[in-house]
């Protein structure tokens, strides 16, 4: 059985590296694979990065995945909350954390499938401008018409 200690690991522990601060390293790694009778090496390229190259972009990056993670959950119990508790504040607190949710989720793809400069400029301030409009949008139902909490108890008991 092969053990693999990351050298992140040592680092956070008060330890730094000399070498290696910024270029990916390379190490094998072997296993024992028995078949039958016989008894095989495994050999492969195990990439290990530093765990972290700025400090500060790396927890922006954690905060927002907490940020994403924490919203879905509220977004999960806002559902019994609303059925239970209908109303004002509930309407536009579900405005807010679904155009988040949305406009996180769109953020993503773009940053997955929108290439060059000029395109992610261009399809960013589109989401801006379309998330925008959908906050709005909700919170003009909620505010002119029945809300999202009486629209879908509605819609559900037809």
């Amino acid at each position: 059985m092969a053990v693999l200690v990351r050298i992140s690991s040592i680092c956070n522990r008060g330890f730094s590296p000399l070498l290696f601060r910024s270029a990916s390293l390379i190490r094998p790694l072997v296993a024992h694979k028995k078949d039958q009778d016989h008894s095989y090496l495994l050999a492969a390229k195990v990439y290990t990065t530093p765990a972290h190259y700025d400090g500060s972009v790396s927890k922006a990056a954690s905060l927002h995945w907490t940020g994403e993670r924490l919203v879905s959950v509220i977004l999960l119990s806002m559902g019994p909350i609303a059925y239970f508790y209908p109303g004002g504040v509930m309407d536009y607190s579900l405005a807010a954390a679904l155009t988040l949710h949305g406009h996180w989720g769109l953020g993503q793809v773009v940053t997955d499938y929108v290439h060059g400069d000029t395109k992610v400029k261009l399809a960013k301030a589109g989401l801006f401008i379309l998330s925008t409009v959908t906050f709005a949008g909700l919170c003009y139902f909620n505010y002119h018409d029945v809300g999202i909490c009486k629209a879908v108890a509605v819609l559900w008991s037809k």
